[in-house]
């Protein structure tokens, strides 16, 4: 629709300094003509658009413009709000200055209370550092960074990478990128990089079929099936962690559910973290494990 490419066109502005009229005719799948009706659109509803023609030219926005409220429909409105609260809700950076941007998200009617996303754990603080910014200037200029890596194991090591992505999955940043000491792509959680340093090297960026395939692949090893009973007072985590559909009512106060996660650390202390709640049915090592654990843990409280 016509009012959608408007709102694109516009979104598309204020992330460019400025756009030929053939790139947006090549992504619209319409011609160059059509383009230029919709400037001509944009302009007459009051959108500070302009073009200029010949070498350097395109076509831009006035410096520090926000949207016009009346271009987008009450849908567009709430869906941008959504979308610019998540981001922020993750630390995205600059997010507060492209919200300053669209003029609606703080206005006189406060439409924007709708909705408030935080998710960041309770008592937890903002740590505020630039690692993101850096990884992101990074990637977009094919540079080549430097950090120390600490591992699930605690294990230290220096890490030359040739950043590709960052990821935002399970309330966590990762930044995928090619290890030069490991020889292959890798996945690096945000938090655990320490003293990161952006070289003067660049490089080429190499050519990734799958990410998530890639990730599967190093990882296969490593994934465990998993049967858990867990009983009725710990229903609400199963409800906040897995599909209804994968959680089977024993019908005796308890509930039974199949699962698939990475074997590591954490995936012990997820299944500890649920107290007396749980029993793991399966695999066998995984209780062996998760019962030596607890007889440590009991140890040490023996001593007071």
């Amino acid at each position: 629709m016509k009012i959608n490419r408007l709102t694109e066109i516009i979104l598309i502005l204020l992330n460019k300094k400025n756009i030929t009229a053939k790139e947006l005719a090549d992504k619209f799948q319409v011609s160059i003509r059509t383009i230029y009706r919709d400037i001509e659109t944009l302009s007459s509803s009051g959108v500070p658009v302009y073009m200029n023609k010949g070498k350097g030219g395109g076509i831009f926005l006035l410096e520090d413009f926000s949207i016009n409220k009346a271009i987008l429909s009450e849908n567009d409105k709430h869906s941008l709000t959504l979308a610019l609260k998540a981001l922020s809700s993750i630390q995205y950076p600059e997010v507060n200055s492209i919200i300053n941007k669209v003029g609606f998200i703080k206005n006189k009617n406060n439409e924007e209370e709708w909705i408030d996303i935080d998710l960041s754990r309770w008592g937890s603080k903002l740590r505020k550092d630039d690692k993101f910014t850096k990884v992101k200037d990074a990637i977009l200029n094919n540079q080549l960074i430097e950090f120390t890596y600490v591992n699930s194991l605690a294990n230290k090591s220096i890490r030359k990478v040739e950043p590709s992505k960052l990821i935002y999955k399970g309330q966590s940043w990762y930044l995928y990128g090619y290890c030069r000491l490991k020889k292959d792509f890798r996945l690096f959680k945000i938090s655990r990089i320490k003293d990161l340093i952006l070289k003067e090297e660049v490089f080429e960026k190499r050519s990734i079929d799958s990410i998530e395939s890639n990730m599967m692949e190093q990882n296969v090893e490593n994934i465990v099936k998993l049967k858990l009973k867990v009983k009725r007072e710990a229903l609400y985590r199963l409800f906040d962690d897995f599909d209804e559909e994968s959680i089977i009512d024993n019908n005796d106060g308890t509930y039974e559910v199949n699962i698939e996660f990475p074997e590591n650390d954490w995936l012990y202390g997820y299944i500890l973290s649920f107290g007396p709640y749980v029993e793991v049915l399966e695999p066998a090592h995984i209780r062996n494990i998760v019962l030596q654990r607890m007889k440590e843990t009991i140890k040490i409280y023996s001593k007071i």
